[in-house]
């Protein structure tokens, strides 16, 4: 929570999944040093930290995976909207007047994404690193097409275009798979795809989807770490 509120100020908040890696990405003295600077506004950020279910509970609601992933996260979406929110407004009694962000790493962004999609009179902003949106309805041995990707058809097949703005981002070593043989790496391609949704569906860049590609950035805690604070001034600046 920031600290020495007069009560006049702008109050943001940011949910994260996977909330137990926030700490070794050192999230509070990126938060510190960012406040310091007057950088960003003032942020309750909220961790969620995953359990054993984590690849039932995270994924897109009532569209699991082809191995069924994902079966849990309507539950997920439930805790979030009815639960988590109403909770963080109790605990902290704190008039949070400004934005509302979602954001996650891997499969934990794809999740952020589709909450927010589905509760844009909710949040505001998604932010995404290394998004898992690769999430597809056959497996690629099982006559897989790049139309089996669920993230792109749903956004494609949305009728209304949600009130959000959207911080992608990837890393060029997040994986070495690379389904097309194009040399570009899967993650890459499939992040870039959502993008070209979005942009079909109307939304602007730079404005309103922001694409960052992190040279070397790899799939892990360290990474996005780094990238944290561009998305914190990305989502919340002065």
């Amino acid at each position: 929570m920031p600290e020495n509120l007069l009560g006049n100020e702008t109050v943001n908040l940011l949910l994260v999944n996977d909330g137990q890696d926030l700490a070794q990405m050192e999230i509070e003295q990126s938060l510190s040093s960012l406040y310091t600077k007057w950088k960003i506004e003032p942020v309750v950020v909220v961790g969620m930290k995953a359990n054993e279910e984590r690849l039932l509970e995270y994924g897109i609601a009532h569209r699991p995976d082809f191995k069924n992933r994902g079966s849990k996260a309507h539950l997920h979406t439930s805790f979030v909207i009815n639960e988590l929110l109403p909770f963080v407004k109790k605990e902290t009694g704190i008039n949070i007047n400004g934005k509302k962000a979602f954001a996650g790493f891997s499969l934990g962004g794809l999740t952020a994404f589709d909450i927010a999609w589905h509760n844009s009179a909710v949040f505001d902003l998604v932010g995404v690193f290394s998004g898992s949106f690769w999430w597809r309805k056959k497996d690629l041995s099982d006559g897989y097409t790049d139309d089996d990707r669920i993230l792109h058809e749903m956004v494609r097949k949305t009728a209304t275009k949600p009130d959000l703005k959207f911080w992608l981002m990837t890393g060029t070593e997040d994986e070495k798979a690379d389904r097309n043989q194009n040399f570009i790496i899967d993650s890459i391609d499939d992040t870039i795809d959502v993008v070209k949704e979005l942009v079909s569906k109307g939304y602007h860049r730079p404005s309103e989807v922001f694409y960052y590609e992190m040279v070397g950035g790899k799939h892990d805690v360290p990474t996005w770490g780094k990238a944290f604070p561009k998305f914190l001034e990305w989502a919340f600046g002065k």
